[in-house]
């Protein structure tokens, strides 16, 4: 069944839901943490980036967010964590937040984002395996998982990603 969700930049009063959407989406604290340590890092976080998906009602089924972090000097995004309620996944929650996030960064500007997940679910949105472009994570062996995509026409830059301290919880 394919449902029609609304999408839109978290407030103050989502933070809780949101915290709820990852908990119950990974089964654990890190995801949650991480997002929380982003959004108190001034150096990571970027206002408009992170994204709520909501039922007719209201209900919070959805997260994504997009903070700062570099392939080697170039600025660029990570997108992650993306979270979607058990219950509503596969219903295209999660497609929904991310296209929603990456029109969002494209309209203010950024170029880059990175990423490390599913590599049979994110080439939908035009993510690409970051190796073959010589990007990679500092002492993390990525495979696949490791993908990048360009915002508009710049070619993607070679370099080490360079995440925020915020990462590191």
């Amino acid at each position: 069944m394919f449902n029609s969700w609304h999408t839109r930049v978290e407030t103050a009063a989502d933070i809780a839901a949101i915290r709820a959407v990852n908990l119950q989406a990974f089964g654990r604290a890190y995801e949650p943490d991480i997002v929380d340590a982003l959004r108190a890092d001034s150096s990571a976080w970027w206002p408009g980036l992170s994204i709520i998906a909501t039922t007719e009602a209201g209900e919070a089924v959805g997260h994504v967010l997009l903070s700062r972090c570099r392939i080697g000097v170039t600025p660029a995004l990570i997108l992650g964590p993306c979270a979607v309620l058990p219950a509503y996944q596969g219903q295209g929650v999660g497609g929904a937040v991310i296209r929603t996030a990456l029109a969002a960064a494209r309209r203010q500007g950024h170029r880059f984002v990175v990423l490390l997940g599913h590599a049979d679910y994110y080439p939908r949105f035009g993510f690409e395996p970051a190796e073959p472009f010589g990007i990679s994570f500092p002492n993390v062996e990525s495979g696949p998982h490791l993908m990048a995509l360009a915002l508009g026409t710049d070619r993607l830059p070679a370099g080490v990603i360079d995440l925020p301290a915020s990462w590191n919880i």
